[in-house]
C-alpha cells in the first residue's frame, strides 16, 4: 500500500492519545511535544471536551452556516468577550487556510486596493491564495503565485534579512514595510499579513518593539494588519489567549484555528465591525462553525481558562526556555533558542560562528527525539529548527524529560555534524 508522505523514515502510526501522550500500534508511548502542530492545546482526550462532543453528536451534527445554532453562537460569544477590544465580529470556517483566505476578502472591500504585503519566511497556508501569501519558497510548490503580494523582511534577529543587530537595529526590519507601501504596484495595498511568531518558518519571535512600529505605520498609510494567530492563539504564548496583545498593539483582523477546537476542525476570523460589514456577501461555509466543533472548541476555552492553563504554558514554558538554553553550553549544534512560552524553536548550525544551517542534524534529532520517546516538529527557512509546541498541560517533569531525551539525541548527532 502506497502511503501518503509521513514525517519519518518510517512511518509513525499513532491509536491513541492520552493527555500529553500517544500510543503507536505497537504499543509503545511517547511524549509529544508537537500536539498535532500545535491543535492538542489542552492535551489529548480531555474529559470535559470528549463529553462536549458526544453530547453534541446526539444532538445535532450539522446545518452549516445558512442556520444559526447554540453552539457557534455561543462560542461567538465567549471569544468576543475576551478578544482584543474592538474585534467584535466573527466567521467560524474550518482551518486556518480559510481563515486566512476570508481576511483578504474583508481587507479588499474594506480598503478598495487590491494587494497586500507578507514577510518573508511566512507560512499562512495551502490554498493557491495562501501559498502566494507565504513567503517560504519550499512551500510555495503548487498554483499560481500571486501577482498581488509584496513582501517586507522579516524579524528573524539571529539572521537579521538586513545584516544588522538588535537592538542597534532600531528594528530596521518593521520600518522597511514603510518602503514595501511605497513601491507597491498601482492601486494600494489593502493589508499586511503577519503570524504574530512565525511557526513553520522557524519560530521566529519579533523584538518587543516590532509590531507597535509596524502599526503605526500601517495606520498612516489606512492599510490594514492581519494578525495570522493560527498558532500563537489561546494561550499558548502564555499571557493572553491572543498572542498578539503581548506586543500592546489591537490587529484589525485576527484570523486562528488550530488550538481552537483541540483537534475538531474549526477556524475563526475576529474583525472590526467596520471591517466586517463592508462586505455584504453572500459568504457561506458548507462545514464553518459545525456544532459539533463548536462545542468542543468551547469546552476546549473553558478548560484553558478553568485549569489556569495559560499560566501553566508561562511557568513550565520559562522553565523548558531556560533547561533547553542550558543545552548549548555543551551542544555547539544549538545556534540559538528562541520563542514565548510553550512555543520556542531551537535552531542548529554546524557552526556558531558562520550559522551554517543544519538541516541534516535536525532530520537526525528530530528521529532520534523519535526513538527516545519524544515527539517534535521541524521547520525553518532552512529546515534546521526543531519546534516545540506542546500541550500546555504540560509538568515540568514532563518538560524535563523532554529535554534529557533532546539532549541524548544532540549528543549523536553532535559528532557527525558539528565542527566546532
Amino acid at each position: 500500500m502506497k502511503c501518503q508522505r509521513t514525517y519519518y523514515s518510517e512511518p509513525l502510526t499513532l491509536v491513541r492519545g492520552d493527555g500529553a501522550y500517544v500510543d503507536d500500534d505497537r504499543g509503545r508511548r511517547y511524549l509529544d511535544f508537537f500536539a498535532g502542530i500545535a491543535v492538542l492545546i489542552v492535551g489529548h482526550g480531555h474529559p470535559k471536551v470528549r463529553a462536549a462532543v458526544h453530547d453534541q453528536v446526539d444532538r445535532l451534527c450539522h446545518t452549516s452556516t445558512l442556520y444559526l445554532t447554540e453552539p457557534m453562537l455561543d462560542l461567538a460569544d465567549y471569544i468576543v468577550e475576551r478578544a482584543p477590544s474592538g474585534l467584535d465580529t466573527v466567521f467560524f470556517g474550518n482551518s486556518g487556510t480559510e481563515a486566512n483566505e476570508v481576511a483578504a476578502v474583508l481587507a479588499r472591500h474594506f480598503t478598495k486596493a487590491p494587494n497586500f504585503i507578507s514577510l518573508s519566511d511566512a507560512y499562512h497556508g495551502r490554498s493557491v491564495w495562501t501559498v502566494g501569501v507565504s513567503g517560504l519558497s519550499a512551500w510555495r510548490n503548487f498554483g499560481e503565485e500571486s501577482s498581488h503580494v509584496a513582501f517586507a523582511p522579516n524579524a528573524y534577529c539571529y539572521r537579521c534579512p538586513l545584516g544588522l543587530k538588535y537592538p542597534s537595529c532600531e528594528i530596521a526590519c518593521a520600518k522597511a514595510v514603510e518602503r514595501v507601501i511605497e513601491t507597491a504596484p498601482a492601486g494600494g495595498v489593502a493589508a499586511l499579513y503577519a503570524e504574530t511568531i512565525q511557526g513553520v518558518g522557524g519560530i521566529v519571535t519579533p523584538p518587543p518593539e516590532y509590531y507597535r512600529i509596524v502599526k503605526e505605520i500601517l495606520e498612516r498609510h489606512g492599510i490594514l494588519f492581519i494578525a495570522d494567530e493560527v498558532q500563537t492563539g489561546w494561550g499558548r504564548l502564555g499571557h493572553n489567549l491572543f498572542g498578539i496583545t503581548d506586543w500592546g498593539v489591537t490587529p484589525d483582523i485576527v484570523t486562528s484555528a488550530k488550538g481552537l477546537g483541540n483537534g475538531m476542525p474549526i477556524s475563526v476570523v475576529l474583525a472590526r465591525r467596520e471591517v466586517s460589514d463592508a462586505y455584504g456577501g453572500p459568504h457561506i461555509n458548507t462545514f464553518g462553525g459545525n456544532p459539533v466543533s463548536a462545542r468542543s472548541a468551547l469546552a476546549t476555552l473553558e478548560v484553558i481558562e478553568e485549569e489556569n492553563l495559560i499560566e501553566n504554558a508561562a511557568t513550565v514554558g520559562d522553565h523548558l526556555f531556560r533547561e533547553l538554553t542550558s543545552l548549548a553550553d555543551k551542544h555547539p549544534l544549538i545556534g540559538e533558542v528562541r520563542g514565548r512560552g510553550l512555543m520556542i524553536g531551537v535552531e542548529l548550525v554546524r557552526d556558531r560562528a558562520t550559522k551554517a544551517p543544519a538541516p541534516e542534524a535536525a532530520e537526525q534529532v528530530l528521529q532520534a527525539c523519535k526513538d527516545g520517546g519524544l515527539l517534535v516538529g521541524r521547520g525553518g527557512a532552512y529546515a534546521n529548527t526543531l519546534r516545540i509546541q506542546p500541550p500546555l498541560c504540560i509538568t515540568k517533569a514532563q518538560a524535563d524529560e523532554a529535554v534529557r531525551i533532546i539532549n541524548g539525541a544532540l549528543t549523536v548527532a553532535r559528532a557527525k555534524y558539528a565542527t566546532v
